[in-house]
């Protein structure tokens, strides 16, 4: 562990914490305005669908119990897990628009790619802040999720609408995690100490 908690080491995983807590902000903002235009775009009425709209496949709910509990790997992993499988719903609801709008709505199709490369910058640097944390050790190889099976137009429509509001949630939950992630642990001592002071 004295790797992990050198001081130099500490103050790299409060650098990346910091940035990887900004990157989670502006994703929110910008996941919350594309699903406002996702949802007006699509036609869809939320106030009827709420009820329809499921858990997404593949996606590990933000929110969870006895978060308090957690490690700051089982943390990192958790969110690795999550951003990897909205990687490939992202493109997959890309290809999708495309295929059914193709260019009649360019501006939802620049909307939803610029989330989808804030969600792989994001996952890269999850990789960066994990092996930083385990020091290489424990780190898990991506699994290439399956590709998500054929629906129909609506069921897609509803889908894509609980992947973002899934991916808001995390956002949030992500931000949280860093924060606590930044704080100094007990065998950081005095410099991680003085990392931590505004």
């Amino acid at each position: 562990m004295a790797a992990a908690d050198s001081p130099s080491a500490a103050l790299r995983r409060r650098d990346l914490c910091s940035r990887g807590i900004r990157l989670a902000g502006k994703m929110r903002v910008d996941v919350i305005d594309l699903l406002d235009a996702y949802v007006e775009r699509q036609g869809l009425d939320v106030s009827s669908l709420d009820s329809s709209v499921a858990a997404v496949e593949g996606v590990p709910l933000a929110a969870v119990e006895r978060w308090d509990e957690q490690t700051g790997t089982q943390r990192l992993l958790e969110n690795l897990a999550a951003y990897r499988a909205f990687r490939a719903l992202l493109a997959q609801m890309l290809e999708e628009q495309r295929e059914q709008l193709g260019e009649a709505d360019a501006g939802l199709g620049r909307a939803l790619a610029s989330v989808l490369l804030q969600v792989s910058a994001f996952t890269y640097h999850l990789e960066e802040l994990l092996r930083l944390e385990s020091r290489g050790e424990g780190e898990e190889e991506e699994d290439r999720p399956a590709p998500p099976p054929r629906l129909s137009i609506f069921e897609q429509k509803l889908r894509g609408l609980g992947v973002l509001r899934e991916l808001a949630q995390w956002a949030v939950r992500s931000a949280r995690d860093l924060r606590q992630l930044s704080k100094p642990s007990p065998a950081t001592g005095t410099a991680a100490g003085l990392a931590e002071s505004p």
